[in-house]
């Protein structure tokens, strides 16, 4: 480990990051219009934001800089493909990691891997869903579109927030925190879909101010001590392909899991591919 990656990563163990991630859901919900166009005009400067895409172009049009960090883009700014058979990527970003999942372990970087039923929350019921599948890491950078869009058609059947640490998904970090995204606060959405059990995972990190969902809100926060979940067995919650399904109040991480012998992701991806909203990733078997 080299002395850039000690300075990095070393202190985030160290820091309050639920703390710091309150801090940060005050200064980007103010609305202060001094304040949040700054802000705002940082943001699009330091990051390169293609606000041509966002439906609304003015900066007067965001009560918050939050409003605009999960802003909606104009009308087909991402379509999807036509064809019945493919998998849409579910956001703006980049390929972390993506592949199978081998003796219930998911890649994370060189030398970490962690496992389905430490992410799942330790669900063993869970976790068989997704034995010998397939799964994607998508990171979501600042200049990226931040809501979050269903990869094919699904009926929600579960929702559960695990609680844990808000280390950063940066590359470097990741590269050496052992098991971080199954350390980090998420929320894991369970989905049944017409080839089989596809989850979600909502992956926080720090100053992400939050994490919602379409059919519940905000989900975090509130910290919690112990995981929370919800069943939506009786409620007819079915949200077509390329619906919004949620959103990263702030930017973080998206992870998809399929089962076994589900699908097949495309052969031009691999870690730090960039990817957009709607497009192809993957196709039925």
């Amino acid at each position: 480990m080299n002395l850039k990656t000690v300075l990095t990563v070393f202190p985030q163990y160290l820091l309050p990051h639920h703390a710091l991630s309150v801090m940060m859901s005050k200064l980007t919900h103010c609305q202060v219009v001094w304040w949040k166009n700054a802000f705002i005009k940082l943001i699009v400067r330091l990051y390169g934001v293609n606000l041509a895409e966002a439906r609304h172009q003015s900066l007067d049009h965001y009560r918050s800089f939050n409003e605009f960090f999960t802003r909606e883009l104009i009308e087909n700014a991402r379509p999807l493909s036509a064809d019945p058979r493919s998998i849409a990527c579910p956001a703006d970003g980049a390929i972390s990691q993506l592949g199978q999942i081998e003796q219930e372990q998911i890649f994370q970087a060189k030398g970490h891997h962690y496992s389905i039923d430490a992410l799942l929350g330790g669900n063993s019921e869970h976790s068989r869903l997704f034995t010998n599948g397939s799964f994607a890491t998508i990171y979501l950078s600042p200049k990226d579109y931040h809501r979050l869009h269903m990869p094919v058609s699904g009926t929600l059947k579960e929702m559960i927030h695990i609680p844990g640490r808000l280390f950063s998904v940066n590359d470097t970090t990741v590269a050496a925190v052992p098991g971080l995204f199954a350390r980090n606060e998420r929320v894991v959405c369970l989905f049944d879909t017409e080839i089989g059990p596809m989850a979600l995972i909502l992956v926080g990190a720090i100053f992400v101010s939050s994490i919602e969902t379409v059919w519940h809100g905000v989900v975090t926060p509130p910290t919690i001590s112990a995981p929370r979940s919800w069943r939506y067995q009786d409620q007819a919650i079915t949200l077509e392909k390329g619906a919004e399904m949620g959103r990263f109040n702030m930017g973080s991480t998206i992870i998809v899991l399929f089962g076994e012998q589900q699908m097949a992701w495309a052969s031009e991806l691999a870690a730090g591919t960039p990817v957009r909203l709607g497009q192809t990733v993957a196709h039925y078997l």
